[in-house]
């Protein structure tokens, strides 16, 4: 086996990788907070646009999630046309404007405005994670890759365990007393005024982050960000399939792609869906809200032992390997518990999925030689997993759709994702290559 190119760029090679590291760890935090406002999301509008059920609910999983799926393959002609730095400061630019649309949903307290703001937003982190992805997996040798990944999810998950915790606090501040207020709401007006007031705490906050948004834009533009070679030059292996003619002809790429898709459900639900969990054992929203911050903070635990551990004392296959089993240990906890013990469960599936994005990303995109940036398009199309899983999930329940005990949808939906991550790590990255 072959051993992988290190990414050279003009300069100095490891003070423009760090500059890069840097900025690319930066645009990682913003990931993380605009990902993560979901969970807190999913519960404030659940309250304000009155939805009648958790399906309802997890369309705003839906609606920003998909958005990858149809954004990734034109966010990799984008990349092509403007280059990285260029396509990415555009991402930015789109996530501001989505985060605008939310003043109008926000005044009108329209859910579909909301969706469609979310939908806006997701386009943006499209574009981005195409070219980030990629752009940090080939910035160094191949093999520390998930070790670099590590890094950035750190970035991400300090992010992500902070948001819902400020909008949460700024959004549903005294919850509980305001649920209450609005079902004791003796008439339709008065009702509508607490909903409408409710509904107004929005505004300013996106109002912030999209000025902060396309002022990131503009630093974006003005940084040192390097380039990386042209398509052609990039290889992660000297080994390379060039004689390949199409992306469709890698099929670790392929079951990567499947891999990526089933690990994403399974993190949205870890993150975004444990406030549901604990609604459906009759938990407080006061508490709930606060769920997806516990399952960020055994993320970041997770990507500090990955930095450490990958890849001078387990490589990223075994890494992804013990995530998976890590997985379904959980999962079985998770089904065997009640109350808060199930929760704790919960959230550790954080610490269970923090390496596997790190690790599946580089083995799904090694060998791919020119086909990298149209490869890791496929892959950012994986992140859809987000979106369909926590609706299966909610379909499945007894109170939204086919009558089934809330462990038990939680289970069916997450034990089969790690099983199959579990195959990946331990064969299908194999698939096709040439050892």
């Amino acid at each position: 086996m072959t051993t992988a190119k290190t990414l050279v760029v003009p300069m100095n090679a490891r003070r423009t990788n760090t500059t890069a590291i840097f900025i690319i760890g930066f645009l990682f935090f913003i990931f993380g907070f605009i990902t993560w406002l979901n969970g807190s999301l999913i519960q404030f509008l659940t309250l304000v646009c009155q939805l009648e059920s958790d399906v309802q609910a997890f369309f705003v999983t839906f609606a920003f999630y998909m958005a990858y799926f149809f954004l990734a393959i034109p966010s990799s002609v984008i990349l092509k046309r403007t280059g990285f730095k260029k396509g990415m400061a555009l991402g930015l630019l789109v996530m501001a404007i989505g985060s605008l649309i939310f003043i109008p949903a926000a005044k009108e307290r329209s859910f579909g405005l909301f969706l469609t703001g979310l939908f806006i937003q997701g386009m943006g982190l499209a574009l981005l994670q195409t070219a980030s992805n990629p752009y940090i997996s080939i910035i160094g040798p191949i093999e520390s890759a998930a070790q670099r990944i590590s890094i950035m999810g750190i970035c991400n998950k300090i992010a992500g365990i902070s948001s819902p915790l400020i909008l949460s606090a700024l959004l549903l501040k005294n919850a509980n007393k305001l649920e209450e207020n609005i079902n004791k709401a003796t008439s339709l007006a008065e009702k509508e005024e607490l909903l409408n007031a409710l509904s107004a705490r929005v505004i300013n906050p996106y109002i912030v982050l999209a000025v902060v948004l396309a002022v990131l834009a503009f630093l974006l533009l003005k940084s040192p960000l390097p380039e990386p070679p042209a398509e052609e030059e990039v290889t992660t292996s000297t080994n390379a399939a060039t004689n390949k003619k199409s992306i469709w002809e890698f099929p670790h790429l392929l079951l990567g792609a499947l891999c990526i898709f089933l690990y994403v459900g399974v993190e949205v639900m870890a993150g975004d869906a444990i406030g549901i969990y604990g609604k459906a054992m009759g938990m407080p929203l006061d508490e709930t809200k606060k769920f997806t911050s516990f399952t960020l903070a055994a993320m970041l635990v997770g990507y500090i032992i990955g930095i450490f551990t990958i890849p001078k004392i387990i490589s990223q296959q075994t890494a992804l390997k013990l995530s998976a089993i890590l997985g379904i240990v959980f999962s079985v906890a998770v089904f065997l518990t009640s109350g808060y013990t199930a929760i704790t469960f919960i959230a550790l599936l954080g610490l269970a999925n923090a390496l596997m994005w790190p690790a599946i990303w580089p083995l799904a995109i090694d060998k791919l030689g020119k086909f990298t940036k149209t490869g890791s398009a496929l892959l950012v199309m994986g992140i859809a997993g987000g979106a369909i899983v926590p609706l299966i999930y909610a379909s499945l329940k007894k109170e939204d759709g086919l009558n089934m005990p809330n462990h038990w949808a939680f289970f069916i939906c997450m034990l089969p994702c790690y099983l199959y991550i579990l195959y990946y790590a331990i064969q299908g990255h194999k698939a096709g290559k040439k050892m």
